[in-house]
């Protein structure tokens, strides 16, 4: 099977259609003008993320949709499947940054994985900003977009983004941290990498366990107490959606799907997707 047929729709336009470069900040309302003719189910190659200072309609992400309000902010990773619907009165900031945009400035090449705002989880992409931290977000934005104008140092904006980032970070996982060991937050990340890794040839719980060096009850129970899912759940859910990512692609059929996730049979993929998505794989196709 042809590997590149096995991907969706796509955006494969650059970070910045004129300068080529590597972030691009803009605001939302000419962005969207500028990017009108892109309301389709499409991929980035790159992160993304927009926060919303006013607005109404809905944005999907990964066959998920969400309602616009203020100070809503959502992250995309390089890989999901995203369209929007909006109304036409929407006010905020757009960023788009390369997947190496801090390889070069970061010792730690896997600096952002620490953030879980930015591993494409779907429970942890999209959150309100707390009025208290609004402002000060709102002026880390506008003196990114300030720098990048004036054409100042590229490590001087990459230094600043990192400053929003990790100023999202203290503002919205607090909370969450409190209330997690460092070991269990450990596993946990790395039970999702290697789902993300392996979710096509590895579906069993306990294979995962054995990596990890720990019992199939202890990683459910961690899991658990994470995001409400065991981890037979969270690899089945990571299927699924894989598998609504390639049913986007009408050039594919559903045995191609079915052998691409590395199902025996076709028959057997149908049953699983239908148990899981609630309708089978060619009438999700058609509700597209």
């Amino acid at each position: 099977m042809n590997r590149k047929n096995t991907i969706p729709i796509i955006d494969s336009c650059s970070i910045d259609l004129n300068n080529k470069t590597t972030i691009h900040i803009d605001d939302l309302k000419e962005y969207i003008i500028k990017h009108q003719d892109m309301v389709f189910p499409h991929k980035h190659n790159f992160f993304h993320f927009v926060l919303f200072t006013k607005g109404s309609g809905e944005h999907i992400i990964d066959f998920n949709h969400y309602n616009i309000e203020p100070y809503q902010i959502y992250f995309m990773v390089p890989g999901q499947v995203h369209t929007w619907n909006f109304t036409g009165d929407e006010e905020g900031y757009v960023v788009n940054f390369s997947i190496d945009y801090f390889q070069s400035f970061l010792l730690r090449t896997d600096y952002l994985e620490r953030f879980s705002f930015l591993q494409g989880k779907i429970e942890q992409l999209i959150f309100v900003i707390a009025e208290q931290f609004r402002k000060q977000s709102i002026h880390i934005l506008e003196q990114i977009s300030t720098a990048k104008a004036a054409g100042q140092p590229e490590d001087y904006i990459r230094t600043l983004l990192l400053q929003f980032i990790l100023f999202i970070s203290i503002s919205t996982e607090k909370d969450h941290q409190e209330h997690s060991t460092p070991y269990n937050h450990k596993i946990f990340n790395s039970f999702q990498q290697l789902v993300e890794q392996q979710f096509k040839s590895t579906k069993l719980p306990s294979v995962y366990a054995d990596q990890l060096f720990i019992t199939p009850n202890h990683l459910n129970a961690i899991c658990k107490s994470y995001i409400g899912q065991s981890a037979g759940e969270i690899i089945r859910n990571r299927i699924v959606l894989e598998a609504k990512r390639l049913l986007v692609n009408r050039n594919l059929n559903i045995n191609e799907i079915a052998d691409e996730l590395q199902f025996n049979d076709n028959s057997y993929f149908t049953k699983f997707f239908k148990k899981s998505a609630g309708l089978t794989p060619e009438e999700f196709r058609k509700q597209l």
